[in-house]
């Protein structure tokens, strides 16, 4: 089940979803990121994790590699409209979709009190 949700052209942070406890990013697939550097940013933001230090992987959850392959553009050059992959990091389950919506779902066990 792929998940529409409006944009956010300000900014490619965070955005707190309460109502769905989960946190929403967008890729821009015209920027110089990659889909995997938004995706680690995005955990590194939520988990309190510090990527350039060597706490996290994404290799340990994802292959970085076949990550950018299933969300860049076709062969004949056009670009991918549906989709998405699954997967869990950081015991967070991560959606990334082909439209470029990044949602990160905290751990189940954590409280939320204060959001």
């Amino acid at each position: 089940m792929q998940t529409e949700l409006p944009s956010d052209d300000t900014t490619n942070g965070p955005r707190y979803d309460q109502a769905n406890d989960r946190y929403v990013f967008h890729h821009d697939s015209d920027s110089t990121a990659t889909i995997t550097t938004t995706v680690v940013h995005a955990l590194a933001a939520i988990a309190d994790t510090d990527v350039s230090q060597g706490e996290f992987s994404l290799y340990d959850s994802v292959d970085p590699d076949a990550l950018e392959r299933l969300f860049s553009p076709k062969a004949d050059g056009t670009e991918r409209t549906g989709g998405h992959v699954a997967f869990t990091a950081l015991d967070h389950e991560i959606y990334v979709y082909a439209n470029g919506d990044v949602i990160v779902y905290p751990p189940t066990d954590t409280s939320r009190s204060g959001r």
